[in-house]
């Protein structure tokens, strides 16, 4: 955020801890507090308007109160035990920036799609050991992200190489409306030199490639500023309980990254390149043709064919190394891949520039075939991943776990979905624009006219879940009421109060209601795509004009769905554009747009490579580096304080440590997502395995939680794994009615302010007390050697 730059103090860094003298059972300890989404200030997090920053940057920085770093003669810090007051030591690790930055964050809105997909790779079941299936999953979702790339470049060259070059271009009465396309009309410039079809393609592929560019600065931008931090390099091999996330190079994907990014742009590049060379071979290809043109028009197909499936197999190729710190490039590939790519775009150019005399622009060019064939390999890798998701989980089952292990597919669904119906709404808003009464433009493709259509059923069907989900929370609300009333036995009954803590309650339990609503939307998705392919296909008319001969409900039917379809692809679009525009220049409707992406950017770009950044390849590092360094060298103790998302990160550092930091660590966490929501979304991860795992290996943790807060809940572990980590859900309120410590109503916390319940300290306190400085050495973990 803009306001953790800003400092009431001195802005220089403040000095490093200093190795302490021999440790004493009164020794401080320091707590190291993470915020969760959405942000906040230091100042805020530790309740003090003085604060310096000790380490870091703009970007990603760790605070403390300036009274707790204060001058010495040295200019270096002093020891803890030497600081004014009895506490511990507090820090703040402030990481709001890495999501809600400068106005250029707003562009990631339009990544959305490869974000979804990309957390499609890590939403795998529980497996024993990686293996074909485990291997399997990663490729599906890796060849379905680039199909998602490929449906975004080609929307890019619907729009301008169809709808502008061609078809705009092509018809006097819509380049008379638009006077900057009056060079490339073939009346209004007199059969000026751009004027002919092939010269016009070739220079409206400059958009499309342009576009892919944009995508590789962006992800290669973002990785030197994000994913380039080295997480420490002493972490040991995790134990097969452990979670992935304990490996070294989990949050160092460089090769993968960088593999993964040129394969992505040269897609980009030849599915340009071949929306420039197909009209213009097929019109070579006519009888009496030129020869050399249909010769040189073949072996450029061909070319693009075989360098796209050397592309797939780059892609196909095994992938993640988190066994170790993989620093190894393969240079030459990722040279070779776009510089091929390119080299064929080009070519293709020269071609479709060649002098043509009778060729004229008429209809649309051939994008129904290449959508359609987009539509069918995604609805293909979906099931295929889905039969593949539900063999991990049968052989391992998991019954917390998101829709029985295929939350993944359903979210790789989804991903296609969005993708689909974004370049839906891009191509008709600028068909309307172009031409608002289509009476001089043929319009895109039927193939997104059906899509388009198909979203009038699916959202119905969502709207009669959302009102049985309603009706049941309305239920819940009322059975809620009873038992808020039993808590307070002896007080005055408030019926308003009771009703509107009841309703909180049930309303909180709506984010476990998650993978029914995403189940059904995918399900009736699937079933409505399928069916807008077969009917694209099969009729290759609008969805309207191919009911016109069948009864009068289908018409109706028919023209209804494919009147609010395309309404509605408008006004999302609109509001899309306006969103974005409103990101750019204002702070915090950035911050709105970081909090989704604080949740959806947490994981690696294992699967996408131009998905918004992984801030938790800079986060992760920063607090692990900063936790051994800090104990190492200070022989002191440490909580990690985690507050929503915050909690994943703390957790996800506590995995990379070694195993004597470990020993002198603690986590607590609060309103924490943990098990209710990366638990069963992200099993493989996340799971009851990895995280009793984290509690056999930490010295303490303990969890705190309302049943007022929709995100945070129980970890749930099973009994036998040491100490209780959950606490006995907070109260909220604090106070029912009006109390003398109460004197006013107290206010409905939900999420937030869990540090000002006195619980907090509380359990803060009993957690540094059992983390004694004369640690003995790590304790050995149960059915380990």
């Amino acid at each position: 955020m803009e306001h953790a730059r800003e400092r009431l103090t001195d802005p220089r860094p403040g000095p490093p801890d200093l190795p302490t003298p021999a440790a004493t059972p009164t020794e401080r300890g320091l707590e190291l507090l993470v915020h969760g989404v959405g942000g906040t200030t230091p100042e805020k997090m530790l309740g003090d308007p003085r604060t310096v920053r000790v380490t870091g940057d703009d970007t990603a920085a760790v605070y403390r109160r300036a009274e707790d770093v204060p001058e010495s003669a040295g200019g270096a810090g002093p020891a803890l035990e030497e600081l004014p007051g009895d506490g511990p030591v507090r820090e703040a690790y402030v990481w709001c920036n890495l999501t809600s930055g400068n106005g250029t964050r707003a562009l990631w809105l339009l990544l959305l799609p490869f974000m979804v997909v990309n957390l499609a790779h890590w939403m795998r079941p529980t497996a024993e050991r990686p293996g074909p299936p485990v291997r399997l999953y990663g490729l599906l979702v890796r060849l379905a992200a680039l199909t998602l790339t490929v449906l975004l470049v080609a929307a890019a060259c619907e729009v301008a190489l169809d709808l502008v070059a061609w078809q705009c271009a092509g018809a006097p009465a819509c380049a008379g409306r638009h006077t900057w396309l009056a060079f490339l009309s073939p009346t209004l410039s007199d059969g000026g030199w751009w004027s002919e079809p092939g010269r016009r393609l070739a220079l409206a592929a400059l958009a499309p490639t342009l576009l892919t560019a944009l995508l590789w600065y962006l992800s290669h931008r973002t990785w030197s500023a994000y994913e380039s931090h080295r997480p420490l390099t002493a972490t040991a091999e995790p134990g097969p309980d452990e979670s992935a996330l304990a490996r070294p190079g989990f949050w160092y994907g460089r090769r993968l990254g960088a593999r993964l990014r040129a394969a992505h742009t040269a897609a980009g590049l030849l599915t340009v390149a071949a929306a420039v060379t197909l009209p213009t071979a097929r019109f070579d290809h006519r009888p009496g043709g030129p020869a050399p043109l249909h010769l040189l028009g073949v072996l450029l197909g061909t070319g693009i064919l075989a360098w796209s499936c050397v592309v797939v197999a780059v892609v196909c190729r095994r992938g993640r190394s988190e066994r170790h710190i993989d620093q190894a490039l393969d240079r030459h590939l990722l040279r070779a891949l776009p510089l091929g790519a390119l080299g064929l775009l080009l070519l293709a150019v020269t071609y479709a520039g060649w002098s043509r005399p009778g060729w004229r622009s008429a209809g649309r060019l051939p994008g129904d075939p290449a959508f359609g064939a987009i539509m069918l390999a995604q609805g293909i890798l979906v099931v295929a991943l889905a039969v593949v998701a539900h063999g991990l989980h049968r052989r391992l089952p998991d019954p917390r776990a998101a829709m029985r292990g295929l939350g993944g597919p359903a979210v790789a669904l989804l991903a296609c979905a969005l993708g689909g119906v974004a370049s839906g709404g891009l191509a008709q808003r600028v068909a309307d624009w172009l031409d608002g009464t289509r009476a001089s433009l043929t319009g895109p493709p039927v193939t997104l006219t059906w899509q388009a259509s198909a979203i009038p059923p699916v959202l119905a069907v969502l709207l009669v879940l959302i009102a049985v989900l309603a009706r049941r929370t309305a239920r819940l609300a009322r059975a809620e009421r009873r038992q808020v009333s039993a808590e307070h036995p002896g007080e005055p009954e408030d019926p308003h109060r009771t009703k509107r803590i009841a309703h909180v309650r049930a309303m909180a339990t709506l984010t476990d209601r998650a993978p029914l609503i995403l189940a059904v939307g995918s399900v009736a998705t699937l079933i409505a795509g399928a069916g807008a392919l077969t009917g694209a296909l099969a009729t290759g008319l609008a969805p309207a004009h191919a009911a016109r001969n069948a009864g009068d409900t289908v018409r109706i039917a028919a023209g209804v769905c494919q009147m609010l379809g395309s309404w509605l692809i408008g006004v999302g679009f609109l509001l899309f554009v306006a969103w974005g525009r409103r990101a750019y220049k204002d702070a915090s409707a950035r911050r709105t747009i970081g909090i989704l992406w604080d949740v959806g950017t947490f994981w690696p770009r294992a699967a996408h490579p131009f998905a918004p950044p992984c801030y938790a390849e800079r986060a992760v590092p920063d607090l692990t580096w900063r936790t051994a360094t800090w104990t190492e060298r200070t022989g002191g103790r440490l909580v990690l304080s985690g507050h929503s998302q915050g909690s994943v990160l703390v957790a996800a550092a506590a995995w990379q440590l070694t195993p004597a930091v470990r020993e002198r660590v603690a986590l607590l966490t609060y309103g924490s997502p943990l098990e209710r929501l990366y638990g069963r979304w992200f099993p493989a991860h996340f799971g009851p395995a990895a995280l009793a795992a984290l509690h056999r290996d930490v010295r303490g943790w303990r969890n705190l939680h309302r049943r007022t807060d929709p995100i945070g809940g129980p970890v749930r572990l099973a009994a036998g794994h040491g100490p209780e980590v959950d606490h006995e859900p907070l109260p909220d309120p604090r106070a029912y009615g009006r109390t003398p410590e109460h004197p006013l109503p107290a206010p409905i916390l939900g999420h937030s302010d869990y540090q000002e319940d006195p619980v907090f300290t509380c359990e803060r306190d009993r957690l540094l007390a059992d983390l004694h400085p004369d640690l003995p050495a790590p304790r050995p973990e149960p059915g380990r050697g």
